[in-house]
């Protein structure tokens, strides 16, 4: 017996798909195998198609199989049938996305057993905690949820469209309004000038920024290669203003800060200076410099308003978790797997199958297959 299966018979795959980025490992570890792009090149038109852009329940279906594949067989090394698996997952995922998940894990690769945990109430386990607010500023959508006494407050939830697709709108927008000459880049490279370029600035230095003549001197500028040969220059202005979005209050007056506020209005009055003083950033947007120094920032300006005078919340801290904030969910997920819960909670395969009638099938899996 080859050495991988006798050892793979004692781990337990962690897994968390997210919009941009899957974060793949095992219990037990302290960060994950692989961090790799939510996507996969289609066999038919031989295209890479991110995850998300599935059109129905059928081409998810097709594109998690083919996803899946890549995740055991390239990372893993080992075969997913009769393995445990934990998937980490949003509270505020497409139910549709979580069902059609499952059916390939239990139809297709014929899992044993499998856990689901809510990335917002996993991330505490991280701290030792079962109190504070959780703020996960992803890809596609900021989610923040207050989390008390181990429990998830899903009446007190807010979301917003603020994440890294809207901060690489903007920073598109404000290339094209310098003139650089470059139009439609690639999202890839979007995001790695934002990564390697641009910064959070201080409040104070915001605040310049609409004035006719600011009465600050700007970063330096710094050029960045596009292609091999041509240059682009990101100007010490774009490079500040990126992350401005975030920040920024929309027709509703609803920002980052707000959202946290307004999920800490939503509590229990007793327990609202505990979640001030227990916030913790998780996602690979919070990873920007200076991104935690504006944040407190905001909330103090915030709270000197009348709209939120009777919080009366005086102090703000953030926890700082025992790794990355990008893999910071994924991490609770293996603490869980590595415990018992995985066998008290888990949904296992003959359980699933019952619950939906299917029991026929080893015959549903192969014509899955031919497909």
């Amino acid at each position: 017996m080859p050495i991988y299966e006798t050892l793979s018979d004692k781990l337990t795959v962690v897994l968390d798909i997210g919009a941009a980025y899957t974060k793949f490992g095992f219990s037990g570890e302290y960060a994950p195998r692989c961090i790799i792009r939510s996507e996969v090149r289609c066999k038919r038109t031989n295209q890479i198609r991110r995850i998300i852009d599935y059109k129905d329940e059928k081409d998810l279906y097709d594109l998690l199989v083919d996803f899946i594949h890549i995740l055991y067989f390239k990372y893993a090394l080992f075969s997913p049938k009769d393995k445990p698996i934990v998937v980490v997952e949003s509270l505020l995922s497409p139910t549709l996305f979580r069902e059609t998940l499952a059916k390939v894990l239990f139809v297709h690769y014929e899992i044993s057993m499998m856990l689901i945990l809510p990335s917002h109430l996993v991330s505490l386990s991280t701290l030792a905690a079962e109190t504070a607010l959780v703020l996960d500023v992803g890809y596609t959508e900021a989610v923040a949820i207050p989390v008390c006494f181990g429990l998830p407050v899903i009446h007190a939830w807010q979301a917003l469209p603020l994440g890294s697709q809207a901060i690489h709108k903007n920073l598109q927008a404000l290339l094209s309004s310098e003139n650089t000459g470059i139009n439609n880049l690639p999202e890839t490279v979007m995001e790695d000038i934002k990564v390697r370029c641009c910064f959070v600035t201080k409040q104070k230095r915001a605040e310049q920024f609409s004035l006719a003549k600011p009465e600050i001197t700007f970063a330096p500028e710094v050029k960045y290669p596009i292609g091999g040969s041509d240059m682009i220059t990101i100007s010490g202005k774009v490079r500040e203003k990126v992350y401005e979005i975030l920040y920024e209050e929309d027709n509703d007056h609803l920002c980052l800060s707000t959202m946290i506020l307004d999920a800490i209005l939503k509590v229990d009055v007793h327990l609202r200076n505990k979640l001030a003083e227990n916030i913790l950033l998780i996602g690979g947007t919070v990873m920007a410099p200076g991104f935690k120094a504006r944040l407190k920032e905001e909330l103090h300006k915030q709270l000197k308003y009348d709209r939120y005078n009777k919080l009366r919340i005086t102090t703000v801290k953030f926890h700082n978790p025992p790794c990355k904030e990008n893999y910071t969910a994924w991490l609770g997920g293996g603490i869980y797997g590595a415990t018992e819960i995985l066998g008290m909670k888990s949904l296992t395969r003959e359980k699933y199958f019952k619950e939906n009638r299917l029991s026929d099938w080893p015959n549903m899996r192969d014509n899955n297959r031919n497909l």
